[in-house]
């Protein structure tokens, strides 16, 4: 047979066509009781015999090494994957050196592991990784975009106002209520009579039956909401989530809502529950976390929800 100066590609079968000088005069194939004389004969990768057409395979031929090919195929593979992911022991050149501006580890080698940060987005040693001794409070996080002037002013408008929230909501757990704008009844009878006025006044989808309602007011913040009604009575469905009572609430005082557009959270709504003293996460069930004649607040830009603002 002729033989090549180059190494032959790797066969992606068990099998293989024979060179091609042996085509003049053909190989007789080594299967038991074939001996078939084929000008184009198929060589074995497994146990190197040269085979005819019909016994190419190493189930036709009954092969003595079957799986031999493949076995040596998946060890070149995985020795090609494990040298392309080797990098090597990390050095001072590979090496990164910690974030703190006074510190001068070299971390992620042999002797110094690395921390990551998750809040700023950096790596430190292992003597600073607390958030407190890199002082990450002050620094701004690594691929985040810098906040406008006009953003950091929405900012503490929006921190304000819940801090106005939180101080209304203390004040309802204190048993000393404020319902828009008098004062709530304490008696029984006082609450039933609020309840019922409240019922009356309320606006919302007719298509709710009467068992399903839940009965709230609803306040836009004026500091972080620009609304067309400051305030309003409205019934919702209680096995709505807390997120379509938002969208809801929203439509009904005219509030600007881009939650569904993307963004981040100084733009989106969210709804403070004021008997709560807590905002409320979007996927909880209206009915299991408000009451009928609770009062909601929509305000924008506070961030995510917080599972307890009073005893915080």
């Amino acid at each position: 047979m002729a033989s090549s100066s180059t190494p032959p590609d790797e066969p992606s079968q068990s099998f293989t066509t024979m060179d091609k000088d042996v085509e003049a005069i053909g190989s007789h194939c080594q299967y038991t009781f074939c001996n078939q004389l084929d000008f184009l004969p198929f060589r074995c990768e497994s146990c190197k015999g040269t085979y005819c057409l019909e016994h190419r395979t190493e189930s036709s031929h009954k092969c003595a090494h079957a799986g031999a090919w493949a076995a040596a195929r998946r060890k070149k593979d995985a020795e090609a994957a494990a040298s392309s992911t080797n990098t090597g022991k990390p050095t001072l050149l590979t090496a990164t050196q910690c974030s703190h501006p006074a510190c001068k580890t070299y971390i992620n080698t042999l002797s110094s592991v690395g921390v990551g940060c998750q809040t700023c987005n950096r790596q430190y040693c292992l003597k600073h990784r607390l958030r407190e001794d890199h002082d990450c409070t002050k620094l701004t996080p690594l691929g985040a975009r810098p906040a406008s002037s006009s953003q950091a002013q929405n900012l503490e408008k929006a921190k304000a106002a819940l801090g106005r929230l939180r101080v209304w909501g203390k004040e309802k757990a204190a048993a000393s209520p404020v319902l828009n704008p008098k004062p709530k009844p304490s008696s029984a009878a006082g609450r039933a009579v609020a309840l019922n006025e409240l019922k009356r006044t309320a606006k919302g989808d007719e298509k709710i039956g009467a068992e399903k309602r839940i009965y709230l007011h609803v306040e836009a913040e004026a500091a972080t909401t620009q609304s067309k009604f400051p305030k309003g009575a409205f019934w919702y469905n209680k096995d709505w989530s807390v997120g379509r009572v938002l969208d809801e609430a929203a439509r009904g005082l005219q509030v600007q809502n881009v939650n569904n557009r993307g963004g981040g959270e100084a733009e989106k709504l969210r709804l403070f529950h004021v008997e709560g003293g807590r905002l409320l996460e979007f996927g909880e069930k209206a009915g299991d976390v408000t009451a009928n004649g609770n009062t909601v607040v929509l305000l924008r830009g506070v961030g995510p929800a917080v599972p307890d603002l009073i005893a915080a």
